[in-house]
């Protein structure tokens, strides 16, 4: 090994952040002769690959959560992370550690020679080296971006998922929902199942399943989550049909989410316990999903959501669970994001807005996100420098019985989490 090569985890991150002039470059060529050469095949016995708009996280969290609690050994790689590099790459519910993510990128640098591989890319490699190693039941794989020239797209699954479909990444995926579709459908398989979370994807989804030959289990058609009372909701299909508790991730959003997961899961084809379905989606935990915190009397709730379908589900939860006090949002936006619709999206359920700036090559200042909202009531925000001191702003004005949204992207909930926690 050349003594040049990193030691720590930290070292490899800064490392393969300076392999590729890009930050992202699409296209699967260089990755799949990699993996080649490192002989790469499947990451488990069966593998379920989840691509989409929004809900990808979530839906994995299910999956993984079912699954385990059906006593498979299951792996999961998501992404991005929020506070650690190790929360990408997950056995058995674990982050995996330093050393095996080490072990992993040297892996992936004995293997590449002269190919140059961006972050997302090397991070990939490793993780499906990772499961390799571990002799995994089921590996569980979110799509970075887009789907078909992903470097997830590897993988040949056995199910494939696109919970919705929306506009987000625009400059990378196209501008409409069916060029944004044309993309996501890439993870698509010959004669295998895919499992379409929303009532109504675009027709390019559906039109590629139909050549492929892929059979195409649609939410709303061929399986159904229906609300039973606060407590409980039924999920069902032609053939089968179970009463669940809520999710423990609170949004009405969550129980499709749960409920295609549990699809995605029968189309595997392998027998699930019938305690193991109510045990996976009660304990599915996921951070930045509408996580509350309780500051005083003032209830805090932090968000990843950063486009306009994303805003819609938190508007509608927020709408499910009023409050008694005002809801004041703390709002941070990456600037390729379309902050005004975000904004519009909430603005029924909002009482007052902060703004914060966000660091960082996509990042923007709180006064230039103000530029972008002169037609939305964020027009009048208060502005902070960084999401800590927003929060802090929001924190003072709320009185108890308020609530405070804090939203925008995963950088805005990674700089707030650790405020809350060492809080309490």
């Amino acid at each position: 090994m050349s003594s040049a090569r990193p030691a720590k985890l930290g070292q490899w991150l800064t490392h393969i952040e300076q392999q590729h002039p890009q930050s992202i470059a699409m296209g699967l060529e260089r990755v799949r002769e990699v993996a080649a050469r490192m002989q790469l095949g499947q990451p488990g016995k069966r593998s379920i690959v989840v691509g989409g708009t929004n809900g990808k996280g979530s839906t994995v969290a299910f999956i993984e959560s079912i699954a385990r609690a059906a006593g498979w050994k299951v792996g999961a790689y998501t992404s991005p992370h929020l506070l650690a590099y190790n929360e990408r790459v997950r056995i058995d519910g674990a982050d995996v550690d330093d050393a095996t993510l080490v072990a992993g990128f040297n892996a992936v640098e004995d293997a590449r020679g002269d190919t140059p591989l961006t972050y997302f890319e090397y991070g990939t490699l490793c993780a499906l080296w990772v499961f390799a190693q571990a002799q995994l039941d089921l590996a569980v794989l979110e799509v970075g971006l887009g789907g078909r020239l992903d470097a997830v797209n590897l993988i040949d699954a056995d199910v494939s998922v696109i919970t919705t479909v929306d506009i987000d990444h625009a400059d990378w995926l196209g501008t409409d929902r069916e060029a944004i579709g044309e993309e996501k459908a890439g993870i698509l398989r010959g004669w295998k199942p895919v499992i379409l979370g929303e009532i109504d994807p675009p027709s390019s989804v559906l039109r590629r399943a139909y050549v492929l030959g892929a059979n195409a289990i649609r939410f709303g058609s061929d399986f159904f989550a229906e609300p039973i009372d606060a407590e409980r909701w039924r999920w069902r299909d032609v053939s089968f049909r179970i009463e669940l508790p809520q999710p423990a991730l609170w949004a009405p959003i969550q129980r499709n989410n749960a409920a295609t997961a549990i699809a995605a899961l029968r189309a595997l084809d392998k027998p699930v316990p019938r305690a193991a379905w109510a045990q996976g989606v009660a304990g599915a935990a996921i951070d930045g999903r509408l996580q509350r915190f309780q500051r005083k009397g003032v209830e805090v709730l932090v968000d990843v959501g950063h486009n306009p379908q994303a805003a819609a589900a938190l508007a509608a939860a927020l709408k499910s669970q009023p409050v008694a006090g005002r809801t004041l949002a703390v709002y941070a936006a990456l600037a390729d994001k379309d902050a005004e619709g975000v904004v519009q999206a909430l603005q029924a359920q909002v009482d007052g807005w902060f703004l914060a700036g966000l660091d960082g090559a996509r990042g923007q200042s709180a006064a230039q996100l103000q530029q972008r909202l002169q037609q939305t009531p964020a027009a009048s925000a208060s502005l902070s420098k960084d999401v800590a001191t927003a929060l802090n702003a929001a924190l003072a004005q709320a009185a108890e019985g308020d609530r405070v949204l804090l939203f925008g992207s995963f950088h805005t909930v990674a700089d707030a989490l650790p405020l809350l926690r060492s809080a309490g």
